[in-house]
This record gives C-alpha cells, sequence and structure tokens, in this order.
C-alpha cells in the first residue's frame, strides 16, 4: 500500500529550477533571522572594535590600520564571519543540541571556538592583502603586538552573541528586538491563529514512565516539533505537556501552513518511530484544535519578563482542542478559519455548531485529515 506523505514528489518540485528551489527551501524565515543576526552582530562589533582602535589611540603592532581602512575591514569582516557563525549555530540548534551528552556539546563549542578565531585570521589576513596588500606573512600577521588582545575580544562577543541568541529563544525569535524597541509595551490588537497541541494519553504514559523519563520523552516531541519553524510557525507556550503555536493570520493561512505544521509534526513522530518505542516503548500522539481571531499582545512581568496574548480566540481554540476525544479527530478547525484556508490536499468534515466550556454560544467546527496524496518523506 502506497505511503502518505507530507510534500509534493521531489522530482516534481526540482523540476522547474533544481538550485533556485533548494536554496528557498533550505533559507526559511527561521534560518535567514539566525543568519541576519549574526552578519549584524559581528558587523557591529567590528565597527566598535574599529571606533575603540581607531579614534585617539595608536596601533602598537607592525601593522597600522587608519581609522577608514580599518571600518572598510569590519563592513567586508562582519557579514564573512557572521554568516559562518550563523550557519554554526543553525548546525548546532538543528543537529547537534540535545542529541549528544552536554560534556561533548562543550568540548565540540571549544573546538568551535578555537576553529573560529583561527578561520577569522585567515580571513582577516585576505581581507587586508586585497584592499590594502602587505610584506608581512600570515603567521607574523597572526601573533602582531595586540593580537592577543583582539582574540580575547573576538571570543567575548563571539560568548555574548550566543547568550543573546538563547535569551531570543527564551522570548520567542524576533521578539527580544521588539522587547527592546518597546512594541509590546502598550498593548495592541493582531489577527492571529493559534493551535493547542496536546499529548494523548500523557497521564498514563508519566505514570508508566516515571516522572524523569516522561518529561525526556515531553522534551523529544517538542525538539521534534522544531519542525514548526519551517512553516514560519512561532511556539508560544510549553504547559506541561501541551504547546501552543501561533501565526499571524496571513502567514498562518498561506499555503497552508498551519495544517502542513500539524502533518509534518505528526510524520516527524512517525520517521523517529524506532527511536520513540526503543527509548520509551511508545509513539506519541498529538492531537489540536485550531482558531483565528482578535487577540491582545502585550508585555507583562517586571521581575521576569513575557510576550502574553490575551483573549477569547486562545481560549476558544484551547476548548477545540479539547472535543477532540469526544469527536474522535486529531485535529479540529473553526468554521470560520476552515473558510480561509485551500482545500486541495485535505478534507474537512463539517461537524457542526458544538457547546464549548466557557461559551455562552455554540461554536461551528470541522475535522481535517489528508487526501490520499502520494508525497515524499521530510
Amino acid at each position: 500500500m502506497p505511503r502518505a506523505y507530507l510534500f509534493p514528489k521531489e522530482e516534481d518540485l526540482f523540476e522547474k529550477d533544481n538550485f533556485e528551489t533548494m536554496v528557498i527551501t533550505w533559507i526559511n524565515k527561521r534560518r535567514w533571522r539566525t543568519l541576519r543576526f549574526y552578519m549584524i552582530g559581528w558587523t557591529l562589533a567590528f565597527v566598535f572594535l574599529s571606533i575603540v582602535r581607531g579614534v585617539g589611540t595608536e596601533e602598537l603592532g607592525s601593522l597600522k590600520f587608519e581609522f577608514q581602512e580599518s571600518l572598510l575591514i569590519a563592513f567586508t569582516l562582519g557579514p564573512i564571519m557572521g554568516f559562518i557563525s550563523g550557519l554554526a549555530q543553525i548546525v548546532s540548534e538543528e543537529r547537534i543540541y540535545k542529541n549528544i551528552s552536554l560534556r561533548k556539546f562543550l568540548f565540540i563549542q571549544l573546538l568551535y571556538t578555537l576553529l573560529f578565531v583561527a578561520l577569522l585570521v585567515v580571513v582577516a589576513f585576505g581581507v587586508y592583502s586585497l584592499y590594502f596588500g602587505t610584506s608581512v606573512d600570515l603567521l607574523t600577521f597572526a601573533f602582531d603586538t595586540g593580537s592577543v588582545a583582539i582574540y580575547f575580544y573576538v571570543i567575548c562577543v563571539s560568548t555574548f552573541l550566543a547568550v543573546l541568541r538563547q535569551v531570543n529563544l527564551m522570548l520567542g525569535e524576533g521578539n527580544l528586538f521588539k522587547l527592546i524597541m518597546g512594541r509590546f509595551y502598550t498593548p495592541h490588537e493582531e489577527e492571529r491563529i493559534f493551535m493547542f497541541l496536546d499529548l494523548q494519553a500523557s497521564t498514563t504514559l508519566a505514570e508508566r514512565l516515571g516522572h524523569v523519563t516522561y518529561s525526556k520523552l515531553v522534551q523529544d516531541c517538542f525538539n521534534d516539533l522544531g519542525i514548526a519553524a519551517a512553516n514560519n510557525g512561532e511556539i508560544y507556550q510549553y504547559v506541561g505537556d501541551e504547546a501552543v503555536l501561533t501565526w499571524p493570520l496571513e502567514e498562518g493561512i498561506h499555503n497552508q501552513n498551519l495544517l502542513k505544521t500539524f502533518y509534518k509534526f505528526k510524520q516527524q513522530l512517525e520517521n523517529k518511530r524506532t527511536y520513540y518505542e526503543e527509548k520509551y516503548n511508545c509513539l506519541p500522539f498529538f492531537k489540536a484544535g485550531v482558531h483565528a481571531g482578535i487577540v491582545t499582545v502585550t508585555e507583562v512581568g517586571k521581575y521576569k519578563k513575557e510576550i502574553a496574548y490575551h483573549g477569547d480566540t486562545i481560549n476558544t481554540a484551547a476548548r477545540i482542542q479539547g472535543q477532540c476525544n469526544n469527536l474522535g479527530s486529531e485535529l479540529l478547525v473553526s468554521e470560520t478559519l476552515k473558510n480561509r484556508l485551500d482545500d486541495s490536499n485535505y478534507a474537512f468534515e463539517h461537524i457542526g455548531s458544538v457547546p464549548l466550556k466557557g461559551k455562552k454560544g455554540a461554536v461551528s467546527i470541522c475535522s481535517v485529515r489528508m487526501e490520499d496524496v502520494n508525497y515524499p518523506r521530510i
């Protein structure tokens, strides 16, 4: 029996323009934000270094940098090293982090730092030679007077950017800059989609596995949920064994992003069936409820800040998810949201108006399932 998959066949996907499609597929919105963050970060760091070393100070080394020359090198070297640093961060987040022990991870981080500094020397030497020419060799350039202080500065900047990246991930990607700029200081309204994902039979699993092993199971599941970022989804909250995803309305309905996210996550768990069955003796299964509408977003908390969404839309999405077991469906969406979605590759079944806890009136909802279309594996 043919297997159901989630994307068009690869030979069809690359039929028109193989290279262009590969680039678009690889550099998704989340990865581009990561690359941009590091490219801007390292450029600003080198510009700051140029200002500190070039204004009112005198070079101690054999290579003398004028302020304008130093700025030219900074604006060339920053994007290059930022791109390399961003790539390393993407690989670390997607392929290394949580997949190895902490000791091995720290060792890899140390090796990366040493290689990064060595690569910086080589690239800086090449950029300087390209623009101004030089009579010194690479080793003399690398160990010139004052170079140790520069390397210490580079290591500190690398650590600072890594910490800033983790803070950005804790707040939700893209929210750190908005928080600094005061975007959330005053509450304002947005039209958004919310998806509540809940692990089924969680109580039974917790009793059977024990709290520590069960926590590792939830941790693995939510690591795999990172695949939502490929469809512009934002993971808003983790509440126990439940995750809340959100999209700006247009991004969520564009190209069926919200539906693709659910089924890609489901397929990701299926792809790792052997891993989950060997480690936890189960294959985790999630059900979801989705709704869209106006919500208020604001910054809350004084000593622990958080970006919070408030509104009936969120409560309704949670109540819809609570009906999955009663209605025997793995994915339920409100009919108002369904009317905004393209139904190709998906079958919608109108269930009718269902009374939801805490709601005065009934809400019309639909169940969703994949059509029998051949898709390649993700």
